[in-house]
């Protein structure tokens, strides 16, 4: 009686697990089957297959014969000219070159350059530009951040060197007093915001005054509308002097590491007067920031003195003005994540810089300039649109006493 009783719970054991086995394949074949559906054809569109893009893309047909036919076209279409395009590539070639692997081929560094120079240029969204490189937007995306970063990489410490030494400054100064009759003036400080699309779970961080979302850049520019020094790190709530107040520039000028000459009599005097820079109202007077007097019941060595600081203050306006209209994607709300973003603003400021640098003259035609009885005639690229200021810190600055002496002085 054992013995049947326990062939039988084997019975119903066997049949038991034969069920789930059958349970199991089941589920095996119907995810095989779900798996087969799910495999794609190719492994790209076939319009954005390498072979195609080698014949009809930008990179391979178009811009060989605008080098050859029409370089002028060729620079409005990359901002820069045959020969600092192929500076670039060489430059950076190293940089962003992948090797080729068993799946696919890589993009060359020609191409990757190619499509970064018109983004920045022009501002296109990745999606249109897709038809004209014959790359995919997501791919675009990855391509124009890491030329950004390999333009970064290899150009800041050689084109935006910030003068650490009395020697450097002075070199600053003197081009300061000879071009814009400002002696011992170091530098324009000054904020403008970059639009950006709202970040995730940002809530008002990036939210600005004008009511747009944007990061900030602040900079220090020279006599030769030269970036020398920038700060990206900011966001659209902060002020100028938010922003200034917690950058390294302002603790180097408050200790007093920064380098400046040390004080000596300016022009046809022989009292010995502190080295500064230009700024506006958003920065406190200090006897290394001077600034304009409050535009109200001004006397006439006030408004000379306003007219002088102005004159000087004026470069990093238009240095901004060269730099978003040769990288008009600042004009624009950048698609881009902040950190991105900040990462092309810096790629902007490198090759503006390196375009001073190498061909001055052609950005010099939209600038500021004033006629023969002194007064400003308007540079063309404040025709355009240019990207906005900084709101200014509320209430009123504490001014040192030591720095509106200095400023009375300067008047005179």
């Amino acid at each position: 009686m054992m013995n049947l009783l326990a062939l039988q719970h084997i019975l119903i054991v066997q049949q038991q697990q034969q069920a789930d086995d059958h349970v199991i394949a089941v589920k095996l074949i119907r995810r095989r089957r779900r798996r087969r559906a799910r495999l794609r054809r190719c492994w790209v569109r076939p319009w954005l297959g390498d072979v195609r893009r080698e014949q009809f893309g930008h990179f391979n047909r178009l811009m060989p014969e605008l080098r050859r036919e029409d370089p002028a076209s060729f620079q409005n279409f990359l901002r820069v000219q045959p020969e600092m395009f192929d500076e670039l590539l060489t430059r950076l070639g190293p940089r962003i070159t992948k090797q080729d692997t068993n799946y696919r081929k890589a993009i060359n560094p020609g191409t990757k350059l190619a499509v970064t120079l018109p983004h920045l240029a022009s501002g296109d969204m990745y999606s249109s530009m897709e038809f004209d490189f014959r790359l995919l937007a997501y791919t675009l995306s990855l391509v124009v951040k890491e030329v950004c970063q390999a333009i970064v990489g290899e150009y800041k410490d050689e084109v935006m060197k910030c003068p650490i030494t009395p020697g450097e400054w002075t070199t600053v100064a003197e081009k300061f007093e000879r071009r814009w009759n400002v002696p011992h003036a170091c530098g324009a400080l000054d904020g403008k915001h970059v639009a950006i699309r709202k970040p995730a779970n940002s809530g008002s961080l990036y939210h600005n005054y004008k009511g747009f979302f944007s990061i900030v850049l602040m900079a220090l520019v020279d006599a030769d509308y030269n970036f020398l020094w920038i700060h990206v790190g900011g966001d659209g709530y902060m002020s100028d002097a938010m922003i200034y107040n917690d950058s390294e520039l302002k603790e180097c000028l408050c200790n007093g590491s920064i380098g400046f000459p040390v004080p000596a009599p300016l022009p046809y005097d022989n009292r010995d007067t502190p080295y500064f820079l230009l700024g506006d109202d958003a920065f406190g007077l200090r006897t290394y920031m001077m600034k304009p007097y409050a535009a109200r019941n001004l006397t006439k060595e006030q408004r000379i003195y306003n007219y002088r600081i102005s004159r000087g203050r004026r470069i990093v306006e238009n240095a901004f003005g060269i730099l978003a209209q040769r990288w008009q994607v600042l004009l624009g709300t950048m698609q881009q994540q902040p950190e991105t973003a900040r990462l092309i603003v810096e790629a902007c400021v490198c090759l503006h810089n390196l375009m001073r640098t190498r061909y001055p003259t052609l950005q010099n035609g939209a600038l500021d300039h004033e006629d023969v009885n002194h007064q400003v005639v308007l540079g063309s690229w404040r025709n355009n649109a240019n990207m906005h200021d900084v709101d200014r810190a509320k209430g009123a600055n504490k001014d040192s006493t030591a720095a509106k002496k200095q400023r009375e002085y300067l008047k005179f």
